[in-house]
């Protein structure tokens, strides 16, 4: 059973300037109330409420997965990071996590995606982080500027069998 809030509450941005803005704009409290009940949601369509439930997201929604994987360590078994980051106390997770990241990120640092990666490290958390040589951030949405095919494919594939492996 697959479910996909609307974070954004169906405004889609163009652009990165857009995408900040509409950020900038939200109100956190609801997203995050949105994404925890999302999970509750999910569960009650499932011939199994109590089994696991992976998170997944995409920039911004990357950085909200794994926050609620974090803050509800016993809803999610699994987090997938796509070009998102989060600088939190992880400690609480107990997820495993994977992470696709650009070479070229405008929108995610770096020294970030090093930080978060050494963190979970540092907590035995053992990520599974991957990072896309020559591309930039949005490698993997169809339709986006710098998706990138052969990028966007490999990344699917790593991240199913990541989440075969449950």
């Amino acid at each position: 059973v697959v479910l996909a809030p609307d974070l954004t509450g169906g405004i889609l941005p163009e652009t990165a300037a857009e995408a900040e803005l509409e950020l900038a704009e939200s109100d956190p409290n609801v997203t995050a109330n949105l994404i925890l009940s999302s999970a509750v949601a999910l569960r009650s369509a499932t011939d199994d409420p109590s089994g696991p439930v992976a998170v997944l997201g995409f920039s911004m929604g990357a950085s909200w997965a794994l926050w609620a994987a974090t803050r509800q360590p016993e809803t999610f078994s699994a987090v997938v990071a796509y070009y998102g980051s989060q600088r939190m106390d992880f400690g609480p997770l107990g997820a495993r996590v994977q992470g696709h990241f650009a070479e070229h990120d405008e929108l995610v640092a770096a020294d970030d995606v090093v930080l978060m990666e050494a963190d979970l490290f540092e907590l035995g958390r053992e990520p599974e982080m991957w990072h896309y040589p020559g591309v930039g951030h949005w490698f993997a949405e169809p339709g986006a500027e710098g998706y990138d095919e052969a990028a966007a494919e490999l990344a699917w594939e790593r991240t199913v069998e990541f989440l075969r492996r449950g």
